[in-house]
C-alpha cells in the first residue's frame, strides 16, 4: 500500500455535486482530493443529461422534416443516421467533459486520483488507482457524490439475452427495428419517443395503471394520447413475466395484462425501471454510514450523514434525481461550510421538465398532492389550442395547468405540458419564489405573441 496522505477534504465522484464542491473548497483554501473512478462530470455529463438531450434534439430535427409539409416546405425521404447522431452525441459529451477536467486539473490546492474509492474508517480513504496501485487518504471531512445507476430487475431469462440500459442505448448505432421498453417513468418515455421519431416501432410496457406514476391522471393520460398520436403502442397495468431469445435472434417478451398473457416480439429490450445507488463498493458499513433499505445513504436536512464530518450529495442519497438538485446540495453544503450560513434542503422548490415534446415542466404540488394535505384550492387549466403562438407553431398538443391556494392567492404548483413547457414552468417557479400571488401573472403584460402571454389568459379564473 502506498503512503497516507491527510487532506483537509475527500470528495468521492465528480458529479454536478461533487466537482463543484471540491473545486470550491480548495480555492477557500482546504487541501482537496477528488475520486473519480470512470470520467469525470458523472451521470449527467457522460449518461445523463448532456448526452440524452443532445439525442432528443436530433429526433426533434427528424420530427419536424417528417411535418415539413405542415409548414408548407416539402422535403425529401427522410433518412436517420444513427451513427452520426451518435458521433454528435459524442462530441458534445467530450467537450463537456474535457471541459470539467481542465477545471479540476487548474485548480489550486486540488488533487484528482482516478480509481475506486473505499472507506477504511470513519476517516480514511483507500482508492484502488486505474492505472495500478493504492493511495491511503484521511481527512476530517469526506463527501460522497458517487451517484446511481440503472436497477435490473427480477425477469425470467433476463440474466440471458443481451439487453439495454440507459447508457448502453446510446452507444447503437444502428437503428432497432422494434425497441421494447420496461418502464414508464422519465427515461422510458425519452427514449421511447426519441427512437419513434427516428424510425423504430416502440413498445412500452408499465406495471401500474398510468405512465409518469407520479404525475396527475389527466397529466399522465394527456401524455399517453401523444404518445399514440406518435405510433407509439402503450400497455399498462401489464407485468413482464419472462424474456427470452427466439432462433431468429428476435427477443420475445411474455406479459400479462388486463386482456391475459401476450407475447411481444422486439429486435432490442431497454430496461428503464429505476435507478439503485453506487454504493457498493464503497464499503460504508466500515465507516458506520447509515443507509435506507434500498441502499441510499440517510442524510438529515444539512446533508449530514450520521458520522460527524460525513456528507452525502446528489442521487446517493436518494430523493429528487436530478443534476439541479445535486447542485443545489453543493450550494447548501458550500454555504453552510464556508459562508458561515444555515441553509438546507427543508421546504425548497423541487423543479423538473421530463424532455419529450411537448415538454412537461412541473414544480411545486401537483393537483393530486394539495387535494391530499386537505387544501382548499383553485385549478386554473387551459389547453395549448388555446395558445396563439402554439398555433402559429403548429405545436399546439398538451395543456396548462396552475394548483393555487384559495385563501392567500399564493401559487402552490404547475404542470405544463406543452412546447418549450419548462421554461414557462420556470417562470411560474419564479413567481413562486417571489410569493407573487397569481393574479400578478395574470395581469402582466408580456410581449406578444410569446407563449409566457398565455399565462395572462390561463390564470383568468
Amino acid at each position: 500500500m502506498g503512503q497516507t496522505t491527510n487532506y483537509d477534504a475527500i470528495v468521492i465522484g465528480t458529479g454536478q455535486g461533487g466537482n463543484p464542491l471540491a473545486r470550491g473548497l480548495a480555492k477557500a483554501g482546504w487541501k482537496t482530493a477528488v475520486i473519480e473512478r470512470s470520467q469525470v462530470g458523472g451521470t449527467c455529463i457522460n449518461n445523463g443529461c448532456t448526452p440524452t438531450k443532445t439525442m432528443v434534439a436530433s429526433a426533434r430535427v427528424a420530427y419536424l422534416a417528417r411535418r415539413a409539409a405542415d409548414y408548407g416546405v416539402h422535403c425529401g425521404e427522410v433518412i436517420v443516421d444513427l451513427a452520426e447522431v451518435r458521433l454528435r452525441k459524442q462530441s458534445v459529451v467530450e467537450s463537456f467533459r474535457d471541459g470539467t477536467l481542465s477545471a479540476i486539473e487548474k485548480t489550486e490546492n486540488l488533487t484528482l486520483f482516478k480509481g475506486e474509492a473505499s472507506f477504511t474508517g470513519r476517516q480514511s480513504i483507500i482508492v484502488k488507482m486505474n492505472s495500478g496501485g493504492e493511495h491511503q487518504l484521511t481527512a476530517k471531512s469526506i463527501f460522497i457524490n458517487t451517484g446511481a445507476r440503472p436497477a435490473i430487475p427480477l425477469i425470467n431469462g433476463l440474466d440471458k439475452i443481451p439487453f439495454l440500459d440507459s447508457t448502453s442505448i446510446m452507444e447503437l448505432d444502428r437503428l432497432p427495428g422494434h425497441l421494447l421498453i420496461l418502464g414508464g417513468g422519465y427515461i422510458s418515455l425519452e427514449f421511447g419517443q426519441m427512437f419513434r421519431r427516428f424510425g423504430s416501432e416502440v413498445t412500452i410496457v408499465e406495471r401500474g395503471g398510468q405512465l409518469l406514476t407520479r404525475e396527475d391522471e389527466d397529466v399522465a393520460k394527456e401524455v399517453q394520447e401523444i404518445f399514440r398520436e406518435d405510433g407509439i403502442e402503450v400497455l399498462l397495468n401489464t407485468k413482464a413475466l419472462l424474456v427470452a431469445k427466439s432462433g431468429d435472434g428476435q427477443i420475445e417478451l411474455t406479459v400479462q395484462g388486463p386482456e391475459g398473457k401476450r407475447d411481444i416480439r422486439g429486435s432490442h429490450l431497454l430496461i428503464a425501471t429505476g435507478r439503485i445507488p453506487n454504493t457498493e463498493t464503497l464499503n460504508i458499513a466500515s465507516a458506520g454510514i447509515e443507509t435506507d433499505k434500498h441502499g441510499f445513504i440517510k442524510v438529515n436536512e444539512r446533508l449530514e450523514t450520521n458520522v460527524p464530518g460525513i456528507f452525502a450529495l446528489g442521487d446517493v442519497k436518494g430523493g429528487p434525481q436530478f443534476t439541479h438538485i445535486s447542485y443545489d446540495d453543493f450550494r447548501i453544503i458550500r454555504t453552510n461550510l464556508l459562508e458561515g450560513g444555515n441553509t438546507s434542503i427543508t421546504g425548497r422548490l423541487i423543479p423538473y421538465t421530463v424532455f419529450i415534446d411537448p415538454q412537461l415542466g412541473r414544480v411545486g404540488m401537483s393537483e393530486n398532492e394539495a387535494r391530499a394535505k386537505g387544501l382548499d384550492i383553485q385549478v386554473a387549466r387551459m389547453p395549448m389550442k388555446n395558445v396563439a403562438r402554439a398555433l402559429e407553431l403548429s405545436e399546439s398538443r398538451g395543456f396548462m395547468k396552475v394548483v393555487i391556494d384559495a385563501a392567500t392567492d399564493q401559487i402552490l404548483g404547475c404542470a405544463i405540458l406543452g412546447i418549450e413547457g419548462g421554461e414557462i414552468m420556470s417562470m411560474i417557479e419564479i413567481a413562486m419564489m417571489g410569493k407573487l400571488p397569481y393574479t400578478t401573472l395574470k395581469d402582466a403584460i408580456f410581449a406578444h405573441p410569446t407563449l409566457a402571454e398565455s399565462l395572462n389568459n390561463l390564470l383568468n379564473i
